[in-house]
């Protein structure tokens, strides 16, 4: 993959979506010592950055292939960005999702009108599950991070970055299976080479970080976390190819560190941050003395926190 197809990518994503916005926030910059400007995805009609690439993949779609429809397996936002850009297409969606899924994000896919299953402990079963179905109904088997087409329409909100603060010194990316950080390597690395670029991960679920520094791809034993986003136990192909070599470094993050940022998020902005958006305010605050008086970009890749879940980040009671 290269920049020419975030470009590609670039008319189509934004006929069907709207530009997000990036916003300095005065209280955020005050705690981080650093101006603090949010990107917000969460702005997005799914309520995440998925969607750009959702939207990308379908348009490229054959009729035959819309005909038929795609599936998929998910934790949530991958999920609802295909049902989002099916619906928009007039195509079908298959969802796999695994036991104690998000019920809420379950509730939004169907709502959309994709099929969701339930199968399997975790992702990699639900996976499993989604591709032995695609080659049996012919449908289009649409990895959530090995897939061209979705890295492409997701990187054109780093070129919304460098064209709305092209004087950014800095800018943090959650990493889950790696689309986002994916899109933003092949944007930025072009446009603006000498920006740094922070991955972010839990603790608990750590396989890119684990792998870039092993130079090879491995894999982890769980990620038991609750940022659902993140909840990864391998490095997938193609975005450990894309990132290996172009990262400046990778924060993890506790649980903790993620709970108390989703009220720094409410705080600070006044949006809602899922765990994964989360780990970016929490990585900030860990690093904020190396980016002290420069200008930061946080990606606030999605909203989508389950109501129990943020009674849960806010203090109304224990887990």
């Amino acid at each position: 993959m290269t920049f020419k197809d975030i470009l590609k990518a670039w008319p189509i994503v934004h006929r069907w979506l709207p530009r997000t916005p990036l916003y300095r926030y005065s209280l955020l910059s005050a705690r981080l010592g650093f101006d603090a400007f949010v990107k917000h995805e969460n702005h997005l009609p799914i309520g995440a950055f998925k969607v750009r690439g959702g939207v990308n993949l379908f348009a490229n779609l054959t009729d035959r292939q819309r005909s038929h429809g795609v599936v998929t397996a998910t934790r949530g936002n991958h999920g609802l960005s295909l049902a989002y850009a099916a619906n928009t297409f007039g195509s079908r969606a298959v969802i796999y999702v695994p036991k104690n899924n998000n019920p809420e994000k379950d509730a939004i896919m169907e709502s959309l009108g994709a099929h969701v299953v339930v199968h399997g402990r975790d992702f990699d079963e639900a996976i499993a599950e989604a591709e032995a179905h695609a080659r049996n109904e012919l449908l289009r088997f649409v990895h959530p991070a090995n897939e061209p087409l979705l890295i492409a329409g997701v990187g054109t909100y780093a070129m919304e970055v460098a064209e709305d603060l092209p004087d950014v010194d800095a800018i943090i990316v959650p990493i889950g299976g790696g689309s986002l950080i994916s899109g933003t390597v092949l944007a930025l690395r072009t446009l603006r080479p000498d920006i740094e670029i922070i991955g972010v991960q839990a603790e608990r679920a750590c396989a890119m970080a684990k792998s870039i520094e092993a130079g090879k791809r491995v894999s982890i034993e769980s990620a038991d976390t609750f940022a659902d986003g993140l909840a990864t136990k391998m490095a997938f192909e193609l975005p450990f190819e894309i990132v290996k070599d172009q990262l400046d470094r990778i924060v993890l993050v506790t649980e903790d560190e993620m709970r108390e940022a989703v009220r720094t998020a409410l705080e600070a902005t006044h949006n809602l941050a899922e765990g994964a958006a989360a780990a970016t305010y929490a990585a900030a605050y860990k690093v904020r003395t190396s980016l002290a008086r420069k200008k930061v970009v946080l990606v606030h890749s999605g909203h989508n926190l389950d109501r129990d879940t943020l009674r849960w980040s806010i203090g109304l009671f224990d887990a």
